[in-house]
């Protein structure tokens, strides 16, 4: 019932939209490519077979050509219904955005018709945070790996949508190794992974000039807004005049729920 209650706020979000800019991947097909992209069109195809697919949204390739004709800012209606499909997913899943208690965690993808090289790469565990953190200890019982996923994060989500100098990350990971004694990243101890959260942390504000973002819903509407902004970077376009793909086809963005165990 309550599944049913949440697909009818989507709708009624949409309703109020000038379009449907957001599919879950069980309203998709094979057939919509061009709308859907090739990795949403695929993982909506397998979802409706019946595979085991963790759940998530399709944001489409006309809400990215509107993005662009709106002077880069969402359409009307994007991101209402960007939260909307999540709270689905949230549904679907038994986690909660942002909940510091079982706390779901999604990935970002670009997925535009034809696969393309220059787009931009994918940002994993989005949405942890100095609380989630503690959610994701919680449910694995590896603080070790909750952290390292954290750092994992940062330097990711720096990189990708924060435009950050990933040698600076580098450095400071080989510091901690050193003086660890450690060879490789999965070595360093977990209380040492707590310190490198923080400093990662301070090398993003110190190269982006903002605080790294905690808030799980400004690290989604950022990590869209770069799948949209890497449709015309330079490879990008340099890569469609070459290959003949036309420039108004857009990219969709893919945000789909992380498992783990």
């Amino acid at each position: 019932m309550t599944q049913q209650i949440t697909h009818s706020e989507l709708d009624e979000v949409v309703k109020r939209s000038p379009r449907k800019w957001v599919y879950l991947f069980s309203e998709g097909n094979a057939k919509m490519r061009e709308l859907l992209g090739g990795k949403g069109a695929g993982v909506s195809e397998m979802t409706n077979a019946g595979l085991p697919v963790p759940p998530g949204f399709t944001i489409t390739t006309e809400a990215c050509n509107g993005y662009y004709d709106n002077n880069k800012q969402f359409p009307d209606g994007v991101w209402e219904q960007a939260q909307a499909a999540l709270k689905v997913v949230e549904q679907q899943t038994g986690k909660s955005f942002g909940a510091r208690e079982n706390p779901l965690l999604v990935s970002v993808r670009s997925g535009a018709k034809f696969s393309m090289p220059g787009m931009m790469d994918t940002v994993l565990n989005l949405g942890i945070n100095d609380e989630t953190v503690q959610g994701l200890v919680a449910l694995t019982g590896d603080e070790r790996f909750a952290y390292d996923a954290y750092r994992r994060f940062i330097q990711m989500f720096s990189k990708i949508v924060l435009d950050t100098n990933p040698q600076d990350f580098e450095a400071v990971l080989e510091r901690y190794k050193e003086q660890a004694g450690v060879k490789t990243d999965a070595e360093i101890p977990a209380a040492d992974l707590k310190n490198l959260v923080g400093e990662f942390k301070q090398i993003a504000e110190r190269q982006s000039g903002e605080p790294f973002p905690t808030d799980v819903y400004q690290q989604l509407h950022k990590a869209i807004e770069a799948v949209f902004s890497s449709w015309n970077n330079k490879r990008a376009i340099d890569y469609r005049n070459f290959n003949k793909i036309p420039h108004n086809l857009g990219t969709a963005v893919n945000v789909q729920s992380m498992v783990f165990g």
